[in-house]
């Protein structure tokens, strides 16, 4: 409950800071950031003394709130189960079995001249015979 009225408070000053549209402003009126506080702090005194004046209705939200925590509880808990079941399946990446796994089984078809490497050593001079023919 704190919390939500932790989230409204920030977010209703969030609001009052961003710009408005300059064509729509002469439709409504003006209120100052002083009033907006002030109206805030009302609003806020208000809301706390809620609980005093409707004891029926907080019981059944703090009802509600312990057992929507307790639904995220269970859920936060069948995911974690769940991803601990898929990556215990799962070889580690770099083990021996997730290699394995991932490779292809050779099929030996390159004869030992296809692997072999072409000279690739420096080219031979030209002689001088070579370049003017006699």
């Amino acid at each position: 409950m704190r919390f939500l009225l932790k989230l409204a408070f920030w977010l209703t000053i969030v609001v009052l800071l961003l710009p408005s549209d300059r064509a729509q402003q002469g439709a409504t009126p003006q209120i100052g950031t002083s009033e907006a506080v002030s109206a805030t702090g009302a609003v806020v005194t208000d809301v706390r003394g809620f609980c005093g004046r409707q004891p029926g209705a907080c019981a059944v939200g703090s009802q509600a709130l312990a057992e929507f925590g307790h639904k995220a509880h269970a859920g936060a808990k069948m995911l974690y189960d769940f991803l601990g079941e898929k990556v215990a399946h799962e070889p580690a990446p770099g083990t021996a079995e997730q290699v394995a796994g991932s490779r292809k089984p050779s099929q030996n078809t390159l004869t030992p001249a296809d692997v072999a490497m072409p000279w690739r050593g420096p080219q031979p001079r030209r002689t001088a015979d070579a370049r003017h023919p006699a």
